[in-house]
């Protein structure tokens, strides 16, 4: 996407038990910033992408591991070509994106690589709200600055973040297993993969919610605060889910359809959040 100043900011979302965020980065600048990571298994990460460490990284520290401070500190480590800038878990968002500003300032636009390595640790500990702010901000203040722009969602994330920062970016890598599936229901049941587009976020969350293993659709509707959807909305978003083998339905009944939550698939309903995120950025 291009910013202000006129360059080219290639922006990803890489999803997954552990976010593949290094994949592709060659630039000899990086700035990074550690959400879920220790700065030293970080930094020995490098050591397995087929172009190895950048020249210079600066490590933006704000990991559980991480001490907190009323200042943040910034060690430099000249001979390794490291400037560590350490502010714990407790900082804000703003907070983050100041310091990876600091970083950035003085350098020509997109000659710097900015990495996330997981926005997952920042919903668990402000709400899925407070990670995707930080990600819009992080797109906002960074866009056109900077060469690339990378950010890890790891698999305990929430569909909701997974949604809204996938709709933001220009790649999501990481759904490959379930990008067929996806690809097959839309050519075969266009309609139902309308409303598994839509709706798959909170269709999610009523299935997760629901205390029952054998719902109708109205029975999941019914735990969901302010649906956007409707029961019907919602079971063909439930159907579209069964087509994509992420649930079942329970074949001994007669009347409505009723699902088998017993047979929920979290990581395969992760992954097609995915594959749809990542329709939504190439369209």
């Amino acid at each position: 996407m291009e910013g202000p100043n006129g360059t080219n900011t290639a922006t990803r979302l890489f999803c997954g038990d552990r976010p593949s965020v290094r994949d592709g980065i060659t630039s000899d600048r990086v700035v990074s910033v550690l959400f879920g990571t220790d700065v030293e298994a970080w930094r020995s990460g490098w050591d397995r992408t087929p172009a190895g460490p950048p020249n210079r990284e600066a490590v933006v520290d704000a990991s559980d591991i991480a001490r907190s401070g009323a200042v943040a500190s910034t060690q430099v480590v000249p001979s390794g070509g490291l400037a560590h800038t350490v502010l714990g878990r407790t900082a804000d968002g703003e907070r983050v994106l100041d310091a990876v500003a600091d970083h950035l300032a003085g350098a020509p636009p997109g000659t710097v690589d900015v990495l996330i390595d997981d926005l997952t640790p920042v919903a668990a500990r402000g709400g899925v709200d407070s990670a995707a702010a930080f990600a819009d901000g992080l797109l906002d203040r960074f866009e056109g600055r900077t060469g690339q722009i990378a950010m890890g969602c790891s698999f305990e994330g929430s569909a909701e973040l997974l949604s809204r920062v996938g709709g933001r970016v220009d790649t999501v890598v990481g759904a490959d297993d379930a990008v067929a599936a996806v690809e097959r229901l839309y050519r075969d049941d266009p309609t139902t993969f309308g409303y598994v587009r839509r709706h798959w976020a909170e269709a999610t969350r009523g299935i997760e919610t629901c205390d029952r293993n054998y719902p109708q659709s109205k029975q999941v509707h019914a735990v969901l605060p302010a649906p956007e959807t409707t029961p019907r909305t919602l079971g063909a978003t439930l159907s579209g889910l069964v087509a994509l083998d992420a649930l079942e339905t329970w074949g001994d009944t007669v009347g409505p359809t009723r699902y088998d939550l017993t047979a929920y698939r979290p990581e395969r309903t992760w992954a097609v959040g995915a594959a749809l995120a990542a329709r939504v950025a190439d369209d």
